[in-house]
């Protein structure tokens, strides 16, 4: 079984400032995740995308009726109309076919428009229709707001080395295995496992 590290261990893993510093106004649990927790990294990734999407994207959800898939295509048509699905599934990390229900609800919804691909005509080309490019005028400013809100703590220089760190993570996505994979021993475990016809032999 898995040996939890000592926690002199983690926080010389996890830290970047000294506990008795960085904790001091936090919840206690929140604390000890920070500077005492073997997945310190994915816990401040996940911990700070939570205070962000959830009021965000519950926002989203109750005054246009879109959830967050749906939203990301809209999003993303934003960034630069004229794309196909698959580029909107590279740039979101939604399964394929999330995206392609929340571009079926779209259609209905005439937030979106669909048209063949000039260039490949097996495939199309999705574009912002003006109700889709109103919904993103309004709600844009509010989701920029909310993160300067929780960058404000960082320096300017701070923020543009926060986001080049960041970035080059992204850049690594594609070398990061697709699942997860058990301790070799596990992978024993199962394997040698008996079937019910064996175990009666």
């Amino acid at each position: 079984m898995a040996v939890m590290p000592r926690a002199g261990a983690l926080r010389r893993a996890g830290s970047t400032a000294p506990p008795e510093v960085a904790g001091a106004a936090l919840h206690p649990m929140i604390a000890l995740k920070l500077w005492e927790n073997p997945c310190w990294f994915t816990f401040r990734i996940n911990f700070l995308g939570l205070r962000f999407n959830l009021p965000v994207y519950g926002w989203i959800e109750q005054r246009y009726g879109l959830l967050r898939p749906e939203f990301a295509v809209l999003y993303a048509l934003g960034l630069r109309d004229a794309i196909a699905a698959k580029d909107v599934c590279a740039s979101t990390g939604f399964p394929k076919n999330t995206i392609s229900r929340s571009i079926q609800k779209l259609l209905r919804r005439r937030l979106i428009r669909r048209a063949a691909d000039a260039q490949d005509r097996r495939s199309y080309i999705l574009r912002l229709s003006a109700e889709g490019r109103r919904i993103l005028d309004e709600s844009v400013p509010l989701m920029v707001a909310r993160e300067r809100r929780m960058l404000a703590r960082l320096s300017r220089q701070e923020q543009q080395t926060l986001a080049a760190l960041l970035a080059r993570l992204v850049e690594d996505v594609p070398n990061w295995p697709a699942e997860i994979a058990p301790p070799a021993a596990a992978r024993g475990r199962i394997a040698t496992t008996p079937t019910a016809e064996e175990d009666a032999g």
